[in-house]
């Protein structure tokens, strides 16, 4: 659980400066759970400079809480959870001071949006909050009130959260949490998991990761670990001492997190991690007559495919559906196997190439259309698809036909600019699974919106 917060002063000496106003956002890792906002009465005056900055005015607070009247709240809030602000050294030594004059020693875990971001997203020309989500295209408004600058490190900190591959802030979290009693655990911690789609991750009592899954129903999924009683379950339930889970808002992005989390982590119980999860794939090459030759076959790592299928049941369907769409002679797809015309020909449905009637080029035309379709190959696109929540989407990004990786995104327009594109992805490994999973996915789902990008952008 994380609180995360914005305080605004009256500036002044070191240690002597009050509070003018706090927002605080009570967040589990996906959602707000509850906020606390108010304007405070420091009983000192208010610096002219930052009276300027904030809009904050000593008239203003003469009417609002003294420090002592919504101290009790700030310390229900924060209650269990790491305090996150952006600069949390300073929030973090605002509010010491503030509760160190009711004398009363104020100690949590803290995290720095700064800090996490210059780690997670290097390279940016400022890490200043307002120039930082500017650059990210995370919406802004009442810059320097503690609303406003609270509200959209919720935002920069769910964005920190995806980018944050290696899971060192949910570690940490998970480090941070109280153990759970061994009789009633797996009840409890299956209480406390939602039924969305996304990605899940076992915790044992040291926080290390020895589990990754995803599913449609991380609930339901988790259900079945802690009731199986094969081998493996049991050992899971045994070790298991939190979980902690990732939001995706739609299946591709949970199979991708999976495929790559599960190869950086190595968790212990992820015994299939040297499996290939595709087994056939489609191949195309040139004979001696210049027909570009389509054929099925066992998927080989060392040779270049155009695209892979998890059965041969799968890769039997999409040739069958490429002669139908496009009129492909079936010679040269393997479905025929014998001598002269194709079946196809006699009804009509091929232009000839079986029997030398169709050139090599008209042919190779339609082929190549056909392979456009199902391949990326060179291709710079976004896939777009749900996001985590209802006013968000999903970007997945491809330049140069090569997987760069996922990010949200709540307004259209941050799709018009690609260094905010490239802001909002979270950097992803582009390996043969990864490519499998996308391609598989978007012949599953071909309603998917697909923006073709310039490549000179």
């Amino acid at each position: 659980m994380y609180a995360i917060l914005d305080i605004e002063t009256t500036g002044g000496k070191y240690n002597e400066e009050g509070i003018t106003e706090i927002a605080v956002y009570k967040f589990d890792g996906h959602k707000v759970v509850d906020q606390f906002i108010s304007l405070v009465n420091p009983e000192i005056p208010i610096q002219p400079f930052v009276v300027g900055l904030t809009g904050i005015n000593n008239d203003m607070l003469r009417q609002a809480p003294k420090f002592y009247e919504v101290a009790k709240r700030i310390v229900e809030i924060t209650n269990g959870a790491i305090l996150v602000a952006h600069n949390a050294k300073f929030d973090y030594r605002i509010l010491r001071t503030e509760f160190g004059r009711l004398g009363f020693d104020y100690e949590r875990q803290s995290l720095c949006t700064v800090e996490l971001s210059k780690k997670l997203i290097p390279g940016l020309p400022s890490y200043s909050l307002g120039k930082l989500v500017r650059s990210l295209g995370i919406p802004l408004s009442d810059r320097h009130r503690a609303n406003g600058d609270a509200q959209a490190t919720v935002k920069l900190f769910k964005m920190l959260l995806a980018k944050d591959s290696e899971k060192e802030i949910l570690k940490s979290s998970v480090r941070n949490a109280p153990k759970l009693q061994m009789d009633t655990k797996l009840i409890r911690l299956l209480e406390e998991l939602p039924s969305i789609t996304g990605v899940y991750y076992l915790h044992n009592s040291e926080g290390d990761i020895i589990y990754i899954g995803k599913s449609k129903n991380i609930k339901k999924r988790v259900n079945q670990h802690f009731t199986n009683e094969n081998r493996k379950s049991i050992e899971i339930q045994k070790e298991v001492a939190s979980i902690s889970y990732e939001a995706t808002g739609n299946e591709l992005n949970a199979l991708l997190k999976e495929n790559e989390e599960i190869k950086r982590n190595k968790p212990k119980f992820n015994k299939s991690l040297s499996r290939n999860i595709f087994s056939y794939a489609l191949y195309q090459s040139k004979d001696d007559d210049g027909y570009i030759n389509l054929k099925i076959g066992k998927a080989d790592r060392r040779k270049k495919s155009v695209t892979t299928f998890t059965n041969l049941q799968q890769a039997k369907a999409l040739v069958s559906n490429l002669v139908e769409e496009y009129n492909l002679c079936q010679k040269y797809t393997g479905i025929h196997t014998g001598n002269g015309a194709c079946f196809n020909y006699s009804i009509k449905k091929c232009n000839g190439a079986c029997v030398k009637e169709e050139s090599p080029l008209e042919h190779n035309e339609r082929v190549k259309q056909a392979l456009h379709k199902y391949s990326y190959e060179k291709q710079n696109m976004l896939v777009i698809d749900r996001g985590r929540e209802l006013d968000e989407k999903s970007a997945l990004l491809v330049e140069e036909g090569q997987f760069k990786g996922i990010g949200y995104f709540n307004l259209n327009y941050q799709l018009n600019n690609m260094e905010i594109i490239k802001s909002i992805i979270t950097p992803m490994k582009n390996d043969r699974d990864a490519q499998h999973i996308i391609q598989n996915y978007l012949r599953k789902n071909n309603r998917l919106k697909v923006i073709m990008l310039d490549p000179a952008e």
